[in-house]
């Protein structure tokens, strides 16, 4: 039985960032979901469980036994264990995709001190912007290729209070005793694959800009697949 593709989204943007890479991967024959994160930070934290929770309730359509491949965007990628850990669905594979990676052992920090003290300055009444609002154009533009697909994202974005970026995301042991991989599309996310591939997981490149999943959907696809052990 083929593994049903759970393509997940950063919260920091929305399900838009999948849409593409799934019409891709349906086109090919495979069954795909693309949950919605969007509303994991309303109210008080901890914020990880609605995440869990999400992943679960989108599930519900899908028959317990069906295997799945978790594959998680950007900081994403710190909830698959927590994910993984939640599901009645067995996960043939967790695929990285230009993502955080979480701790090896113990509570993984949303957000570096940095990363924090660059966004405190920026919240109003404990929300942030949307994050393609903290950046320059000059560093947004380069992630968008289409001027209706820019629009889509951005319009979908949240605006998630920083204490979402303040949580520490649960690690639970033995998560990774299944197969993982990386895929990288570039710098800042190259010291990451890298320690993905000194974890002993398989790493592929697919160059380009953090949101290049939506610029190049078909290749993502691809990779996704050629990463996907059970695909």
């Amino acid at each position: 039985m083929r593994p049903i593709f759970v393509l997940v989204h950063s919260p920091s943007v929305g399900p838009s960032t999948w849409h593409p890479v799934a019409e891709r991967l349906t086109a090919a024959g495979y069954q795909v979901r693309v949950p919605s994160l969007l509303r994991i930070g309303a109210g008080a934290p901890p914020f990880w469980p609605r995440v869990v929770s999400a992943i679960r309730d989108d599930l519900r359509q899908v028959s317990a036994g069906s295997p799945v491949t978790l594959v998680a965007h950007s900081n994403a990628g710190l909830f698959l264990p927590a994910i993984r850990s939640g599901l009645d669905h067995p996960v043939t594979d967790s695929i990285f995709v230009d993502a955080a990676l979480p701790a090896r052992i113990g509570p993984t920090p949303v957000a570096s001190p940095e990363l924090l003290e660059f966004l405190r300055p920026m919240a109003v009444n404990g929300r942030l912007p949307r994050w393609t609002d903290w950046w320059d154009e000059a560093d947004v533009a380069p992630m968008f290729s289409d001027p209706m697909m820019r629009q889509t994202v951005i319009e979908e974005q949240p605006t998630l209070p920083l204490s979402y970026y303040e949580q520490h995301v649960p690690v639970p042991d033995g998560w990774d005793d299944h197969p993982c991989a990386y895929l990288l599309f570039g710098p800042p996310y190259d010291d990451l694959s890298a320690e993905a591939r000194e974890r002993g997981w398989r790493v592929a490149h697919l160059p380009g800009a953090h949101l290049h999943q939506i610029v190049d959907p078909a290749g993502t696809a691809r990779h996704l697949v050629e990463l996907a052990t059970s695909a």
